[in-house]
């Protein structure tokens, strides 16, 4: 399957005439709970020739966009974003991007830019923009899959996850791990509720088809209380995060040059 993807991102160079920079997993592999039919969620930062960018159109302007997609199959979910665009969102501590920063799963990485986003990634993180994002997607997934006597069990994952993560940032004051496993072991006691998600975690690794059960209620109980705790904690959060457009830019440029030697 690696191959295939390399394969991919290396046919996405050629028709786009672009720079891979990064490449990772994203999605449910990532978080470590993939189901048997789970896609592969592929993400990767890229950047234009230097030529692109000297132009008096920007980048993102018009019909040069600022992003690449294709199109999603039963395998594979592939997209990226140029290189400004992701420096712009790292400037605002971007969940989806810190994640693909810190996803345990590369596919494929060259030259020196990441290593030097993901150094400063650390001081540029928001704990407030961050535990929106998460919040806001838990109560959506919660909304929307999880009411009723019957519900999508496997959309449980979709829910504890953000849920966990902004636990995370409260307890820790860092931007979460994306394993699903690691954060329940360090944020959740010993007890019914634990146990009760690590059982669902293993049925879903298993193979278990988990589309459709009855609501499991301590779960509910432990997202409804914590997404209502965790909003008050966030309203009271205020962090002064230092302006890094300086250091942005001068990844920037160091790129370009790099690239082009």
């Amino acid at each position: 399957m690696e191959n295939l993807i390399r394969q991919t991102l290396q046919g996405i160079e050629i028709t786009h005439d672009v720079t891979i920079l990064y490449a990772c997993e994203s999605g449910s592999r990532a978080w470590q709970f993939p189901s048997k039919d789970s896609d592969y969620d592929v993400r990767f930062i890229y950047v234009h020739k230097k030529a692109d960018y000297l132009a008096i159109d920007p980048i993102g302007i018009g019909k040069k966009r600022d992003v690449i997609e294709l199109p999603i199959n039963d395998l594979l979910d592939v997209s990226g974003w140029e290189l400004t665009k992701a420096l712009r969102l790292l400037r605002k501590s971007n969940p989806p991007l810190m994640e693909w920063l810190r996803s345990g799963i590369v596919y494929y990485q060259a030259y020196s830019t990441i290593a030097k986003i993901k150094s400063l990634s650390k001081g540029v993180f928001t704990p407030q923009s961050c535990l929106h994002h998460y919040l806001n997607m838990a109560e959506g997934n919660l909304r929307e899959y999880l009411q009723g006597e019957e519900v999508r069990t496997k959309k449980y994952f979709y829910v504890l996850r953000p849920v966990l993560a902004a636990k995370w940032i409260e307890t820790y004051n860092e931007f979460p791990p994306l394993e699903f496993p690691l954060l329940v072991d360090r944020l959740l006691p010993e007890g019914e509720l634990k146990r009760e998600i690590y059982s669902l975690l293993e049925r879903k690794l298993a193979g278990e088809e988990l589309d459709q059960g009855r609501q499991i209620a301590i779960i509910n109980q432990f997202l409804i209380e914590e997404i209502e705790r965790l909003r008050v904690f966030t309203k009271n959060v205020k962090v002064t995060i230092p302006d890094f457009t300086q250091k942005l830019d001068q990844i920037f440029r160091e790129t370009l040059e790099e690239i082009t030697k």
